[in-house]
């Protein structure tokens, strides 16, 4: 599998935030990006997920742009927003099975243990506008556990996690990329991710 962007060009508002840009991610890889606020970064992630449209440029997956293949593309893709999306009139396990139902469920992780991978399995029941901060970052991720998607795109992901979330989140890209699994992530934390191919993208230089 391949995602390639090219020359993509994006504004908000009257504002050029970048133009000119070029990358691609194969099977295997991760792309960290970085760069101030308002550079950019999320804008691009929702660019790349077909959330937003650039004003030039394309990004393709395996050759084609996302437009044409948004069907096999989005169940290949995993999104986990810097808002964390966690709907509050759902309870946690709730929220994941909406999720399940909408990409490709994954067939040996249910919702039950996608949560208990993040130490959340004591809330399965609790409706999500009663949880911490903390707490929907974590429901949010178990989606990375609860659908079976190529492609992760993370934006800031380890907000508001404490020390052991983010080593358990660190080990859970590393195993994805490990088995062949493809990572885009906005971040300033420095992951610890042995022998695999770490790209980086510095946006507002």
């Amino acid at each position: 599998m391949r995602l390639e962007v090219r020359d993509l060009a994006v504004e908000r508002g009257d504002r050029l935030l970048f133009s000119g840009l070029d990358f691609a991610l194969d099977d295997g890889e991760v792309l960290q990006i970085e760069g101030h606020n308002g550079s950019g970064k999320t804008t691009l992630l929702r660019v790349l997920c077909g959330l937003g449209v650039p004003s030039e440029g394309e990004v393709l997956w395996n050759g084609r742009p996302i437009n044409r293949v948004r069907g096999d593309y989005f169940v290949d893709l995993n999104y986990v927003g810097h808002a964390h999306g966690v709907k509050g009139e759902l309870t946690a396990l709730e929220n994941l099975g909406v999720d399940r139902a909408l990409g490709r469920a994954h067939p040996n992780m249910d919702g039950e243990t996608a949560l208990d991978e993040l130490a959340m399995g004591n809330y399965e029941d609790a409706f999500g506008r009663t949880l911490s901060a903390g707490q929907r970052r974590r429901v949010a991720l178990a989606r990375l556990f609860a659908k079976q998607a190529r492609l992760w795109v993370l934006d800031e992901p380890f907000t508001a996690l404490d020390r052991k979330t983010r080593a358990d989140l660190e080990a859970l890209i590393h195993r994805h990329v490990s088995g062949g699994g493809m990572v885009i992530v906005t971040t300033h934390h420095e992951m610890a991710l042995h022998e695999c191919v770490v790209k980086n993208l510095t946006l507002g230089l």
